[in-house]
């Protein structure tokens, strides 16, 4: 059984993203867990933080919270239909990301997925901050990010983006094998290439990713190097038609220079794909 943690703030997007997981794991035996998180900073729409009395105000929206993801709860049991999903509900005081870490540990979790923008943040935010805070936070779990209001449909090609300057490691690509088998998708490396030929290592990281991958349908797609790379990536990829892209992310690789790169406003794959972000287990 699959344990999938799925954060929300009630937002469309975070509903869109338990729906989403629902029906990729269509095929599997899973509990969801919803969770849900408040403190004394959260700002329910309509209201504003009261300057007096904050143990009342906490107690109404620990009250909130549990309502909603009630409510939550019952809507997904009735859109999905899966005799093989469980769904319970998680409310807790505290700080998001540490409760996500929390609870990863706790609850086995396998799969953590979250919307990429919630109620508060503008629609031309590169990457929703919450979802790369928490991202910047795990060690084991990979992390499912669903972009806006989406459909769901079936995952038949992946982009892997890499730089091949550090290996990925096996148990890292196991993850992103399982996501690929469950509709027997393929994969296609996308190297973003900043010199003109690999060095050394980036060859060595190259033939172990070919024999991590032999076992699927697969290829290595080069794209040169621009300052731009958000950019470059978003066109590449719908050039592609890729259902999915995912990285790996670690300290000082390509996913810290894109997710920290000024925004270009109208890059597409941001709020048309979804983001599976994995944790590097070197």
């Amino acid at each position: 059984m699959k344990n999938i943690l799925v954060a929300t703030d009630f937002s469309n997007n975070a509903y869109c993203a338990l729906f989403y997981v629902s029906k990729l794991l269509a095929s599997e035996t899973c509990t969801f867990f919803i969770l849900n998180t408040y403190s004394e900073l959260t700002l329910s729409p309509g209201k504003t933080l009261p300057i007096l009395n904050p143990k009342k105000y906490l107690k109404e929206l620990e009250s909130e919270s549990k309502e909603k993801l009630t409510q939550t709860k019952h809507k997904i049991v009735l859109d999905n239909e899966n005799p093989l999903h469980v769904y319970k509900t998680i409310s807790q005081k505290g700080d998001l990301t540490s409760i996500i870490a929390q609870k990863i540990e706790e609850l086995n979790i396998d799969l953590l997925t979250m919307g990429n923008k919630g109620l508060t943040e503008a629609t031309d935010v590169f990457f929703g901050s919450n979802t790369i805070k928490v991202a910047d936070h795990l060690k084991k779990c990979p992390l499912l990010a669903i972009p806006g209001e989406m459909d769901f449909h079936p995952i038949k090609q992946i982009a892997f983006v890499t730089d091949l300057k550090k290996d990925c490691g096996p148990k890292t690509i196991d993850q992103l094998l399982y996501i690929a088998s469950l509709s027997n998708a393929a994969i296609r490396v996308v190297h973003v290439q900043e010199q003109h030929i690999l060095n050394k290592a980036q060859e060595e990281h190259k033939k172990k990713l070919k024999d991590y991958l032999n076992k699927v349908d697969h290829s290595f797609q080069w794209i040169r190097n621009f300052d731009d790379k958000a950019k470059v990536i978003d066109v590449f990829l719908e050039k592609l038609k890729v259902d999915m892209y995912a990285m790996v992310h670690q300290k000082r690789n390509l996913f810290e220079k894109l997710t920290r790169e000024p925004v270009v406003k109208d890059v597409s794959m941001y709020s048309d794909i979804p983001f599976l972000i994995l944790p590097s287990q070197e």
